[in-house]
């Protein structure tokens, strides 16, 4: 049995995201790749969830190649504690854009943002903030490196 308690091996913790679901039946399908996002808050959702187990591969390649940075590095020490969706627009099933707002709570501070996303080839991409002032470190503003997290 593993720590989580299932023999399968499979992690039972309740996922970072918020959603009601286990972090495997959960952003975990995605990060294996089993699933793709159906819309962009799931998306932006998977990609917190992502943020907080250290899975730096699913951010770069769920990060639209014409913003990405060449490598995305993770801070170990980041310890990410409560995700807060304040409102989409578009990135539905059958939009090919979309916007959402969110605060992620960590050890240092929120980082809070309006994020931009893009449909590809069926899949949502994270393209950046949406709009000049749409992502700041509400409690650390010398946090520069997580103005890009989504």
């Amino acid at each position: 049995m593993d720590p989580a308690g299932r023999e399968d091996g499979a992690v039972s913790a309740p996922c970072p995201c918020g959603l009601p679901s286990s972090y495997d039946d959960c952003c975990g399908r995605l990060h294996r790749g089993e699933v793709a996002a159906p819309t962009a808050e799931l998306l932006m959702r998977s990609r917190y969830s992502a943020f907080a187990v250290g899975d730096a591969d699913y951010l770069h390649a769920t990060w639209d190649p014409r913003t990405r940075p060449a490598r995305v590095e993770l801070d170990p020490e980041d310890r990410w504690m409560l995700l807060e969706v304040l409102g989409a627009t578009g990135g539905g099933l059958f939009d090919s854009t979309g916007t959402v707002r969110f605060r992620a709570h960590h050890g240092g501070g929120v980082v809070a943002e309006d994020s931009a996303f893009r449909r590809d080839g069926g899949r949502w991409l994270y393209v950046g903030p949406a709009g000049d002032r749409a992502s700041r470190a509400v409690s650390d503003p010398s946090t520069t490196r997580r103005r890009r997290r989504s």
